[in-house]
């Protein structure tokens, strides 16, 4: 098996959909009263904060912006969730710890993620924020849409748009956790017999 490697956006075009979405975020909800950031656990809470620093820039007004670990809401990790339970609402007191005195309640919740794939981490996420509150709306913002949704699950904000086959991966890479800024994707060939 021979895997390729292909830079689908780098720095400057990640910078780019960034700005675009932030901007898109201020168009579609009047500005950012109300509205809270929500970034899922791990790529999704940088993006969330750079819209926040960018925002703040073009604003001038700093929007509130937090963490939420959707591990305990899985369905597709069965093994893992059943830990998580046995030590409480952990899912829920951190995104709580992460807003501070922020209540979710009747708010604007715009969700971050880096890649959209079956919309099984959106569903699990919305399952956390509904134990944390009532918000008025939810909406959701990812880097890249690969598509295959196995649930009714849009994003509101898309980076990019990005087709692929069941065989493809998306990976995201970010500043702050990997050291650069980059979104490839990988395909798998089998090798060819000369």
């Amino acid at each position: 098996m021979i895997k390729e490697v292909h830079v689908i956006m780098d720095e400057t075009a990640i910078r780019r959909a960034l700005n675009r979405i932030a901007h898109e975020i201020l168009e579609r909800n009047k500005g950012i009263e109300d509205c809270i950031l929500i970034g899922i656990r791990r790529r999704g809470v940088y993006l969330a904060q750079r819209i926040a620093e960018r925002i703040q820039e073009i604003e001038g007004t700093p929007i509130v912006c937090g963490e939420l670990d959707v591990t305990a809401y899985r369905d597709d990790r069965l093994e893992e969730r059943t830990l998580i339970f046995e030590d409480g609402d952990l899912a829920v007191n951190q995104l709580k710890n992460s807003l501070g005195n922020v209540s979710i309640h009747d708010k604007k919740i715009i969700l971050f993620d880096d890649v959209l794939f079956t919309g099984r981490t959106i569903r699990a996420a919305m399952d956390a924020l509904m134990d944390c509150g009532r918000p008025r709306m939810i909406q959701l913002a990812v880097l890249a849409d690969r598509g295959h949704r196995e649930l009714p699950i849009r994003p509101d904000y898309i980076g990019k748009n990005v087709p692929t086959s069941n065989q493809e991966q998306i990976e995201v890479a970010l500043m702050e956790l990997d050291g650069k800024d980059e979104v490839t994707i990988l395909q798998y060939r089998e090798e060819r017999n000369s």
